[in-house]
Formats: structure tokens, sequence, C-alpha cells
């Protein structure tokens, strides 16, 4: 059974025969005659009693019509929802942990306000898991660093982070790794993109620390670091919002590793009016999906949008 038939028969029955149904549809009679034939053969009933030439609804034709009524219209509802340009119902949005404490409370905020008719669902994670949640279509976009593979995805870069080196109070200055080489290195888990980069800080200089030690969050991360537990690679606005952070010596990198791009990216090919409305708001200005290589550094400015927030957070 198929929406075109329904559109038949619910067409006739609306007309009030055969002949004023195919002229509505543009038709022959014989071929509406046809489609309603065929569509009593394939229900096993007959929709419409027959007296002469006039058609009235059987039994089985009224249960019929109130099915057509539902399934045609929610048909043209579907058709209309995917030309539409306003953004409207569920958007599930990823991002890192970090990214959503610190810098989303804002956007989302205005998100929610202009456009009250959008569901908004936020779902966190380590920049693999939030690929994968997007090719396994479980998430619309995300917030993610690190190396974007350019096949599957379009991306825009949304904020700039200043990745710092943070050590306790009165820490000798870091100024190459091997002068962190002896120190404990405090991490977030494999697939973190900011232990990435300070691993390949490591690797420019053909040297791996002693020891390194996973962290469940940033501040469990900076608390250690406070007593000379370790050290570790954060972005500078983590520090900013650290309630202790006058215990903490803070160590600048060179820009070519210190400089680390939040990057919103979503499945090629599936923009849509949710996610143009959430670039609205991320970027300042009206902005192209990157496929490649990334643009240029901004000197160091972080995007509009930036919020601080609480640090008890993952990478």
């Amino acid at each position: 059974m198929e929406l075109s038939d329904l559109n038949v028969f619910r067409t006739v029955v609306q007309a009030g025969g055969i002949t004023r149904a195919a002229e509505k549809l543009n038709r022959v009679q014989s071929n509406v005659t046809t489609r309603i034939r065929q569509l009593e053969d394939e229900l096993g009933v007959d929709l419409f009693i027959r007296v002469g030439k006039k058609l009235h609804l059987s039994p089985a034709g009224k249960v019929l019509l109130g099915y057509a009524d539902r399934l045609l219209d929610l048909a043209a509802e579907a058709r209309d929802s995917v030309h539409d340009s306003r953004p409207r119902g569920l958007f599930r949005l990823g991002s890192m942990e970090s990214t959503a404490a610190m810098r989303l409370p804002g956007p989302l905020s205005e998100y929610t306000r202009r456009y009250p008719e959008v569901t908004l669902e936020l779902r966190t994670g380590n920049c693999p898991e939030l690929t994968a949640l997007i090719l396994r279509g479980e998430i619309d976009a995300a917030l993610t660093a690190g190396k974007i593979p350019e096949g599957p995805f379009d991306k825009l870069p949304i904020f700039e982070e200043e990745m710092v080196i943070v050590a306790g109070a009165g820490h000798p200055p870091i100024k190459s790794p091997r002068d962190a080489l002896s120190r404990t290195i405090l991490v977030f888990e494999t697939g973190c993109a900011y232990r990435k980069r300070l691993e390949d800080w490591f690797a420019l200089k053909g040297e791996m620390p002693e020891r390194m030690i996973e962290m469940t969050s940033y501040n469990a991360m900076l608390g250690c670091a406070v007593v000379g537990m370790g050290i570790s690679l954060v972005p500078r606005v983590v520090v900013g919002a650290f309630p202790e952070r006058r215990r903490l010596s803070i160590h600048p990198l060179p820009e070519r590793v210190s400089k680390e791009t939040t990057w919103l990216i979503w499945r090629k090919g599936a923009r849509s009016p949710k996610l143009d409305a959430l670039i609205e708001i991320l970027t300042p200005q009206p902005a192209k999906a990157v496929a490649a290589k990334p643009p240029r550094r901004t000197n160091g400015k972080i995007a509009p949008g930036a919020v601080r927030g609480p640090a008890d957070l993952r990478a």
C-alpha cells in the first residue's frame, strides 16, 4: 500500500465519485478506477458499496479513511519539515568536557533563548569518541580538537586555546621537555587531544617522560600540581578558573606547541538549520567549512562566546 494509493482513495471519497476525483487528480477515470480496485485487492476488502454509478463508503472504507487522513497528513508534515529553514526539533551536540564547562554555558544559554523549538542535548567525551558518535549518527555535531579526519567531516575553527605547563608554585622554569623529564606527568586518558599534544612536545626532542599518571578531572590534576605531585599541560583558561591558582606556577610554551584549535565538526553534507543557528552564535562573522588544512592562527585571540565556568572537568 503506497501513499499515492491512499491519496487516490481519499480524493474519491472527498470528491464524491470517480469522475470528479479524476478531474482533481488530473487522471483518466479508468486509471482512478484501476487504482481503487488494486487497493481493494491488496487489502482483501471492498472499500465502497456500489449502488448504480454511486459509491458509498463501506465499513472497511471508513476505517481506512481515518488511517489515510493521518498518514497523508503526516507525510505532508514531513515534506514541509525537511524544507523548513527554522531551527526546530532535537539537536544532539557533543563536546570535550573542558569546552563544555569553560566555553559553552553562555552560548548554549543564548541558543535555547533564541530557538525554543529546539530540544538541545549535550554529550561529552574525548575526541575519538566524539568523531565515532557522529559517524554512528548518535550526535549531530561536536566540539573537538586534534587532527580531524578529512574524508567524513566538515569543520569550522571555533575557539583557540593557549596551552601552558602548570606546576606547583616556585617550580623551576620549564622551557623544554628536558626540564620536565624527571617529573611525573599528569594526563587524561588516551584519546585526549591535549595529552597527544604533550606527548608530541616530548617527541620533538626525542624524549619521553619517565612517569605518566592518568587523572579524571582538572580539579584533581591541578590539585596534584599544587602539592608538587606532578606537572601537566592544560588550557590557560582552566587555570584562571581554578580556586587555588595562586599556588600554581605557569610555564608558557612556544606558539607552535601552545596553540590548540577547537573545531566544530559534523558529518560531510549534513549541515542543518539547527547547526547553522549554533554556528551563528559561536562565530562573529559568517564562516565557511574547512575541508583540509587549518586556517592561520589568530595570534592567540579567543573567539567570542568564551565564558568561565567550573574547573572540575576533563579534556
